[in-house]
């Protein structure tokens, strides 16, 4: 079954759509690479999905776990490569609200995060940076 479908807009543009929620997603080729830069990039796109990836499954274990996920907030920073041009380095900083973990859920946490089903996609050659700060 099709759950997204793209299409070329022009000028180095896409736009997505996920047909079941009629959502939609626009990318630009970043400025570095012959584009505007004006949205996402594709490459920016599979970062973020990295870091949304960790925090949903983070909303799925506190929950299965039986305790309270606070506010978490992802800072994300793509490092390219050339030769071929791809992603090299994906650097991702969780915040995540203390809410009074033990040290066994916060190790639950960490291991939740870093075995998204995104983080287990990824091709091993890209090394994924997590740092992780209870505030």
């Amino acid at each position: 079954m099709i759950t997204m479908r793209a299409h070329y807009v022009g000028s180095l543009r896409c736009e997505a759509t996920h047909l079941k929620s009629g959502n939609t997603v626009v990318t630009d080729a970043p400025t570095d690479n012959h584009g505007k830069g004006e949205a996402f990039s594709p490459t920016d796109l599979l970062c973020t999905s990295l870091a949304c990836c960790m925090i949903s499954i983070l909303g799925i274990t506190a929950a299965a776990k039986n305790f309270e996920l606070g506010k978490v907030e992802a800072d994300i920073t793509k490092i390219m490569a050339s030769d071929p041009r791809r992603v090299s380095e994906i650097h991702i900083t969780l915040d995540i609200e203390d809410k009074g973990y033990s040290e066994r859920e916060r190790e639950i946490i960490k291991n939740a995060a870093l075995t998204c089903p995104v983080a287990k996609s990824l091709h091993p050659d890209i090394r994924q940076e997590v740092a992780f700060n209870f505030v």
